[in-house]
């Protein structure tokens, strides 16, 4: 460890607040962390552990809204904007059809390919330390379609893939096959960006929480941030539970809580949870096993190996918080799997099954992550939409430079957290 370099305080433990406690501690800092739940539930346990820097194309995109608006005319669909008057939805929604142009896909492409990158380089050295053993595979991500006009679309973005340097594949049924040969697909091809990887979420978050609690970090639960305490252009302390918490320097994660956890410090951030849901499945033959993880692409529907099981998850829902299952979205991914892969039945699982979480969805589609202006002793970093998990480790490393006074190893300049303001 490096010389002390002060006290952290770091505001939310998904994936983005662990990593950067794991980085601020290599660095020398001191490090807290407060978390407004019990540790066992945010969005990072429940998602499709994929590592992704195949996804290059903001969620902004030319097509998304003509796509989007079909897709809400189905209770089962894959997207859905519940309609509402909310100022906060219209102003995203205002930016988000202002950044869904292609103008903004290429502006953006080779910092979110390049962001991705250097996450999945970091993943590759965590998986070296002994404490650590969370199923890091980095064996690629099959994008697997059933229609020639899907064809068409993913075949043009393999060629984009390749420009930007990524490892890709087209491959017809017969490749595919060989790569997956012991389950039965229905489709047409697909590809296989081989620059991804997967692993298992839960196992990863379990051990970071071990690591850093084993290496001096603080963790204070179920403390829900009412307030900060400033001075001119400078944080004191933040108030949770109505205790105080001091610290040279603050860090605000929070995933799908950002907005409301900036506008505290008086900075506005424009973001809406993307609810989705996902759940695990044990296959009757356990000769019927899945190598690698996949996107069933008309569906929508990630399919990730885990441990002798599948995760299945899917759907994103624009709306307010809401702690409630849609079983029409999970009854829509149920019945989208035997459409590519016939052996798996998969009866609707039970609520109880069921994990919801919800993604922190920029207008832009691209993540929060760099230096406040206006509070000289706060990082930002969210926003990563389903991106989230991918970016950990790069969020992490980034926000420990910055707390250092180091220049970060990769170019945020698109990423300023105060960009809307």
């Amino acid at each position: 460890m490096a010389q002390n370099k002060g006290k952290a305080l770091i505001i939310g433990a998904g994936i983005a607040g662990l990593s950067s406690a794991y980085y601020l501690l290599q660095k020398g800092w001191e490090v807290e962390v407060v978390e407004q739940s019990d540790l066992t539930n945010n969005c990072s346990y429940g998602n499709a552990g994929m590592i992704v820097p195949s996804h290059f194309t903001p969620l902004a995109a030319p097509g998304v809204v003509a796509q989007g608006i079909r897709w809400m005319l189905n209770s089962k669909s894959p997207f859905y904007v519940k309609p509402s008057l909310s100022p906060q939805l219209i102003s995203w929604g205002m930016k988000f059809l202002k950044h869904s142009n292609q103008k903004h896909v290429d502006r953006s492409a080779s910092a979110i390919r390049d962001l991705n990158l250097a996450s999945s380089q970091l993943y590759n050295e965590i998986a070296q330390k002994e404490e650590f053993d969370f199923e890091l595979n980095q064996n690629g991500i099959l994008m697997l379609y059933k229609t020639e006009k899907v064809a068409e679309e993913e075949t043009e973005l393999a060629h984009t893939a390749t420009k930007l340097g990524l490892s890709v594949d087209i491959l017809d049924q017969k490749g595919i096959r060989e790569l997956e040969p012991n389950i039965k697909l229905d489709i047409l091809g697909g590809i296989n960006y081989k620059c991804d990887g997967h692993m298992n979420p839960v196992k990863l978050m379990k051990q970071l929480i071990s690591y850093l609690k084993n290496n001096g970090v603080v963790f204070h639960t179920q403390h829900r941030i009412t307030g900060f305490e400033t001075y001119g252009k400078t944080i004191r302390a933040v108030i949770a539970n109505g205790e105080r918490f001091t610290a040279d320097q603050f860090v605000m994660t929070g995933g799908s809580f950002l907005p409301e956890l900036a506008e505290k410090a008086g900075i506005k951030i424009h973001l809406m949870p993307g609810k989705g849901y996902s759940f695990m499945h044990k296959p009757e033959d356990p000769a019927n096993r899945i190598e690698r993880a996949a996107l069933l692409l008309e569906a929508r529907v990630a399919v990730t190996p885990m441990g002798g099981h599948i995760r299945f998850g899917g759907t994103m829902e624009l709306a307010p918080h809401r702690n409630k299952i849609n079983m029409s979205r999970v009854e829509g991914i149920v019945q989208s799997i035997p459409k590519y892969m016939p052996e798996f039945q998969i009866e609707t699982p039970k609520e109880s099954d069921i994990w919801f979480g919800y993604r922190p969805c920029a207008p832009d589609g691209l993540p929060y992550l760099g230096q406040a202006s206006r509070l000289e002793n706060l990082i930002i970093a969210g926003g990563g939409g389903m991106m989230g998990l991918s970016l950990g480790p790069v969020f992490g490393r980034t926000v420990s430079e910055i707390a250092s006074g180091q220049k970060p190893t990769v170019n945020i300049s698109l990423f300023n957290p105060e960009r809307f303001s």
